[in-house]
């Protein structure tokens, strides 16, 4: 199945301009929403899921391409074949973080970096790194990975990676604290409270954390 070429043959240019004003012109769309993406690539998708490894080559295939729905595409991928991924993959999952970046592919690529974390925690001596790094989408990352850990979270790690961000006046990393800190506080109130007492948290975040306390 083409699905490259079924893609292109389903452009539409009105919704496409939509689309890219939606995402601040980032990306070039080919106009195709979410509910008729999924229509158009079930059957493909499908079919690739038999398949006993990551097909890499797909994926990348996928983000050489400049419009947003390929690179939705080879995530959605990714997602529906997790279970395949290997540890290595990390950094070839590192290296999409760091290609056609913004809020939408690096939030849902997260889902496999928190995966394979917490398939092999040792793996977070890679996320540890990203805390520090030029990338914001990287420190995005090591922030937001244990996002939907509850219970399970290392709140050592956590705590380190929100603090070596501090200072940022990134919208995208702000944002980002405020997000865990939020979510954290559904499992653990008390420990959010003094976390934002005992730190000089922005506004933004201390909004954003502040939500259920």
């Amino acid at each position: 199945m083409d699905i490259f070429g079924i893609y292109m043959t389903n452009e539409n240019e009105e919704k496409a301009k939509k689309m890219s004003a939606y995402m601040k012109d980032h990306f070039l769309f080919l106009g195709i929403q979410k509910p008729e993406r999924t229509k158009i690539s079930k059957e493909f998708l499908k079919e690739k899921k038999k398949e006993c490894e990551i097909d890499w080559e797909f994926v990348l295939a996928c983000y050489d391409r400049l419009e947003r729905e390929f690179h939705y595409l080879a995530i959605d991928y990714l997602i529906g074949n997790k279970a395949k991924l290997r540890d290595d993959d990390i950094h070839t999952i590192e290296g999409l973080i760091k290609r056609h970046s913004w809020w939408d592919s690096t939030d849902t690529l997260n889902n496999l970096i928190a995966y394979l974390c917490e398939r092999n925690p040792k793996l977070k001596e890679i996320i540890r790194i990203w805390m520090d790094c030029d990338n914001i989408w990287l420190r995005r990352v090591s922030i937001l990975f244990q996002l939907k850990y509850k219970a399970k979270t290392d709140t050592e790690f956590l705590k380190i990676a929100i603090v070596h961000n501090l200072n940022s006046d990134e919208f995208f990393i702000n944002k980002a604290i405020g997000w865990a800190l939020r979510e954290y506080s559904k499992t653990n109130q008390e420990w959010v409270r003094a976390f934002i007492n005992e730190h000089s948290l922005s506004p933004l975040s201390v909004r954003e954390a502040s939500k259920y306390l």
